[in-house]
């Protein structure tokens, strides 16, 4: 996937979940961050940053924050990403010959980012995107996520009832280490998650090749269920 008019800035601060101030051009400007996530150890005061610029006038700020230098790293901590990334993957082979592709299926009383037909199997996949990062080994979530947890148990119904089921967490960065459920901030979500693989729910972790303006998934990531 690709973003079109990119600007690089500097974070300075984030008032609340929506919006951040950073500076651009060597004016500070309000721009929407399109992650409503804690997102802490990424939105420090002074990390480069890289926004989106919106040419539409009706809009209250003109940009969105898209990328974060953290260290060596750049990290796409756009939320809608990781779903445009985990589409152009599924189409391009990632888990095999696919059809029927579609996204936002409703099957009992969840809605699944994708359904597929893998095998002449009728399948549910769910996408969790990934931004908790230390020293190369990642986490999810960042905050207590009922919803999160809600799916995954969706996800084990539908494989008691024959369908195949997947979880895939696309880590918005490269070279990471592994992945491991946050325990810490959230035991449901990795209770939940363990309870899943049980049950033959199939649990995916990729990453990605992130620059100013583009990511795409580029590779598979070990998950590690027992945690830390």
């Amino acid at each position: 996937m690709r973003y079109a008019n990119m600007v690089p800035g500097i974070f300075r601060k984030r008032p609340n979940r929506f919006i951040a101030h950073v500076e651009i051009d060597g004016q500070e400007q309000v721009v929407h961050v399109k992650n409503t996530g804690r997102c802490r150890e990424l939105l420090v005061p002074g990390a480069a940053v890289w926004c989106q610029r919106s040419d539409n006038p009706a809009r209250k700020t003109r940009y969105d924050l898209i990328a974060v230098k953290k260290g060596g790293r750049l990290i796409n901590m756009d939320s809608q990403a990781p779903n445009t990334a985990a589409r152009e993957w599924l189409e391009s082979g990632g888990l095999g010959k696919i059809e029927n592709l579609r996204p936002e299926t409703v099957h009992g009383d969840s809605r699944f980012d994708f359904s597929f037909t893998l095998e002449g199997k009728p399948c549910f996949l769910e996408v969790k995107g990934v931004t908790l990062e230390d020293d190369g080994v990642c986490a999810f979530p960042d905050a207590p996520t009922e919803r999160g947890a809600k799916h995954l148990r969706g996800l084990a119904e539908a494989v008691q009832q024959g369908y195949g089921a997947y979880v895939l967490f696309v880590i918005q960065m490269a070279d990471v280490k592994y992945l491991h459920p946050n325990d810490r901030t959230d035991p449901d979500f990795g209770t939940a998650l363990r309870e899943a693989a049980a049950q033959g729910v199939k649990i995916v972790a990729v990453e990605c090749r992130v620059s100013e303006d583009t990511m795409e998934i580029s590779g598979s990531v070990p998950v590690h269920l027992e945690g830390e």
